[in-house]
């Protein structure tokens, strides 16, 4: 069945917004096509690749960003709640505080990433935007330039033109004397 305009298929390449290896560089540069990759993601995901601390931090803020995350969650605190904890729970709010302190960690880990990309793509973006100015700008003169020319050539024409025909007219009108 064709898609309407507009929309994406499933893919196993992991490039698409649905999936979530986009968020982990090894595995974006891995299962995506280079070519496809916006020159600043690709340079990103290489520098991010190449640091065994941002593979960790990444692969932290993937797992803590996903449902699979919460529903381990659910499942370990039910669990904890029911088998282990007769009390008000005073581990379980102790574990939860600490686990609390720590993706909000990786919250402000993932968003300072976020900004940094974003920066590299709007500076190259800038830059870009600066250069086709510049041409544009530089084509525009060289445009000014030829039309200039030939509005020149054009009025030489025109006048060489209008003095032949002057020329010739002012030879037919006079007398023939033998």
């Amino acid at each position: 069945m064709p898609q309407p305009t507009g929309t994406r298929s499933t893919s196993t390449t992991g490039t698409l917004p649905h999936s979530r290896s986009y968020l982990r560089p090894t595995r974006l540069l891995s299962q995506s096509e280079r070519s496809k990759l916006h020159p600043s993601v690709l340079a990103e995901a290489e520098r991010r690749a190449a640091s065994i601390q941002l593979r960790v931090a990444d692969a932290i803020t993937a797992f803590a960003g996903s449902m699979n995350f919460v529903y381990l969650h659910v499942l370990l605190f039910a669990v904890w709640m029911l088998v282990f904890e007769q009390s008000p729970w005073p581990t379980l709010t102790l574990i939860v505080s600490l686990e609390a302190i720590f993706l909000s960690t990786f919250v402000m880990i993932g968003q300072n990433r976020q900004a940094a990309f974003q920066q590299v793509k709007a500076d190259r973006d800038y830059h870009a935007q600066e250069r086709l100015l510049e041409e544009n700008t530089d084509l525009t003169r060289a445009i000014h330039e030829l039309t200039a020319q030939i509005h020149q050539r054009i009025l030489a024409e025109a006048t060489a033109s209008a003095t032949e025909k002057s020329t010739s007219t002012a030879k037919q009108d006079a007398p023939a004397y033998p």
